[in-house]
């Protein structure tokens, strides 16, 4: 986007790692789902600028008796939990569209223990009551993705593709981004090798295929950089993955990571010409990682849409402290794939599970036959990584409001009529997952089946604590219409309860933001 800056905020203040550009005014016409675009104006001279972001459903609470399967992707984008942490820290409560819960709890490390077979990732199951609902029982599934020393890990061949457009020019944009790409550089080997493309009106190479151990060659490209022009994002793509592909390296660890404020306004820029581009690029083996920077113009929507298209991850760096975050501490899982199109499919046992309702991931729901189809595209998991989803369950005997009727069937049975096997088991539910390996085509399958029975809250783990009180903390920002009893109270104590060695202090900022937001409601 190629606008003035005139009147640029001065005295960019920076706390805790995480920049503070000044109060902004957030509109919008709503406070609910439908809400699918707000404005953001900084009181001290920016232009008037807009942040696109998609409305989101929630999951309804479905009868197993009517549907018995429930089939998602996997999701290991964390973007919008340092988003949120970004219009709270503003002293702003952030607007529905961007509170995706599944990104808040999977922003967090759980303490899962590591895979010890075949496979590259642990299961864990755990159940007990729903905080917000004590009359409804609450299942986590975690994933555990196996823990790759560095030094073991494939060679990279990494292209850093980078907006230099005239939007660009904030400071927690390409000032930001330059010093997230050198810490990253800092982590590189010499079996590695990075290239450098930029886009602003037309796209160019900077920067050739270049040996890990060259750091300063890479950092010296890197600094020279300037913000300036118009956005052809959809070229910068192309040339990116082209490159990529003309140095691909076969198993290894092949991926354009996208700096951008996702502001495309040059060639090829609706939403449906950027994911046709990039569903055909994934298939040359070439992974994406979305970095999103900046405020006012950042286009969420968009970028989530190029990671889930790209076999690709996507993070929202809004300040240096997240870009250590992403891409120092947690380099293996961001950028090496140990498994790709990871689904899940739970069927649930209408004799013990009268409804059921998936918190988050609505934008990662497959139709049941996508689950057996090698070809649907589905989340990748990384190195060391940790996936959580948590599913609300109404036990069999409990009424309740969500579950509505529909009139009497015509042509069969009104319900289904479960078979002696549900009748006559303790299971609540059989959980499958398929996986490809990175360079695999043909999907394995997993079974895990969840038979024990709910325990105490206060009895249950750290990790399904902690997952819940974030879990509780995104219903209460969205407003959602299941959060019952929901309250930023109990959400802090359930915190504090389930802290855990939070070595960086990533809970502990959490409990904070939940402090932050209670006092803007004026419910704490």
């Amino acid at each position: 986007m190629n606008r003035s800056l005139q009147g640029r905020a001065p005295g960019l203040q920076v706390s805790n790692g995480y920049y503070n550009p000044g109060t902004p005014i957030i509109r919008g016409t709503s406070n609910n789902n439908q809400n699918r675009s707000w404005v953001m104006k900084d009181t001290v001279g920016l232009d008037f600028d807009t942040e696109g972001y998609d409305a989101i459903i929630e999951n309804p609470f479905n009868r197993p008796s009517a549907h018995p399967l429930s089939t998602f992707s996997i999701d290991v984008d964390a973007a919008s939990y340092s988003n949120m942490r970004r219009f709270l820290s503003l002293g702003q409560m952030p607007p529905a569209g961007s509170v995706r819960i599944e990104e808040m709890i999977n922003y967090f490390t759980y303490d899962y223990a590591q895979p010890t077979g075949e496979h590259p990732f642990s299961i864990h199951t755990e159940m007990s009551d729903a905080p917000w609902n004590p009359k409804h029982k609450l299942v986590l599934i975690g994933l555990q993705g196996k823990k790759i020393p560095v030094e073991n890990l494939p060679a990279s061949n990494l292209v850093f593709l980078i907006d230099v457009s005239g939007s660009m020019s904030d400071d927690n944009k390409l000032p930001l981004v330059k010093s997230s790409l050198r810490m990253l550089v800092a982590q590189l080997r010499p079996q590695d090798k990075v290239s450098i493309v930029v886009y602003a009106g037309a796209a160019g190479v900077m920067l050739n295929p270049t040996s890990g151990d060259e750091k300063k060659t890479i950092t010296d490209v890197i600094d020279k950089l300037e913000a300036g022009g118009y956005t052809a994002g959809g070229e910068g793509l192309r040339k990116a993955y082209s490159l990529a592909r003309q140095s691909f390296v076969k198993g290894g660890n092949n991926r354009v990571i996208l700096c951008s404020d996702g502001d495309f306004n040059v060639g090829e820029s609706s939403d449906a010409a950027m994911e046709k581009l990039i569903e055909k690029e994934r298939e040359s083996g070439v992974f994406l990682t979305v970095l999103g920077y900046g405020m006012g113009n950042y286009k969420d929507n968009k970028m989530q849409k190029l990671a889930n298209k790209g076999n690709g991850n996507h993070a929202y760096i809004d300040g240096i402290t997240e870009a250590k975050k992403v891409l120092v501490n947690e380099f293996g899982g961001t950028l090496f794939t140990i498994a790709k199109d990871v689904k899940l499919q739970i069927e649930f046992n209408p004799k013990q599970v009268a409804g059921y309702r998936l918190i988050g991931y609505e934008n990662r729901m497959l139709a049941s036959e996508d689950f057996n189809d090698d070809k649907k595209d589905a989340g990748e998991l990384g190195s060391g990584h940790t996936v959580t989803a948590l599913y609300e369950i109404i036990p069999a005997g409990v009424a309740s409001d969500f579950l509505r009727d529909v009139d009497p069937l015509k042509y069969q049975a009104n319900p289904p009529i479960p078979n002696a096997f549900s009748s006559e088991t303790n299971e609540w539910m059989t959980i499958k997952f398929r996986y490809k390996n990175p360079d695999g085509d043909k999907s394995l399958l997993l079974e895990h089946v969840v038979k024990q029975q709910p325990i105490a809250l206060g009895k249950t783990s750290d990790n399904f604590r902690f997952a819940a009180a974030v879990a509780e903390m995104g219903m209460l920002l969205r407003s959602s219409a299941f959060k019952g009893e929901a309250n930023f109270d109990q959400v802090i104590r359930l915190a504090k309860g389930a802290r855990g060695q939070d070595e960086e202090g990533y809970r502990a900022e959490f409990i904070r933001l939940v402090e932050s937001a209670g006092s803007m409601v004026g419910n704490k």
